[in-house]
């Protein structure tokens, strides 16, 4: 775990976050920064800095990080009523912690992406 990574340090607990799931493989908190009502960040326990540095190994992470985003929305109560997965990739595409983590948004129209 590098010793910087905001991510690893709320995963570790050495920061308070709000976390509203955490299981073996996946921790998610609310962002301190919500784009949307409901704004939450899902990441992966083990430190990746960005889907270029997914490995095969690794790549059930992604799964596990969808499977715990359905459940966080059911659990927010946005699941029937949509929310938007993203996850960003590199400084272009606007990724700021490299700890690869998906945003769940939601609780308002989001409109189209493009």
């Amino acid at each position: 775990m590098p010793t910087d990574c905001i991510f690893c340090k709320i995963i570790a607990k050495e920061i308070p976050s709000d976390v509203v799931y955490a299981d073996e493989y996946v921790t998610a908190f609310r962002d301190i920064q919500p784009a949307a009502p409901t704004h939450i960040l899902i990441v992966p326990n083990k430190h990746i800095a960005s889907i270029n540095d997914l490995t095969e190994a690794d790549a059930h992470l992604l799964g596990k990080m969808n499977f715990a985003a359905k459940q966080i929305a059911k659990a927010e109560g946005v699941d029937e009523s949509g929310y938007r997965l993203i996850i960003n990739t590199g400084a272009d595409a606007g990724q700021i912690v490299f700890h690869i983590h998906m945003h769940l948004l939601a609780g308002k129209k989001l409109g189209r992406l493009g």
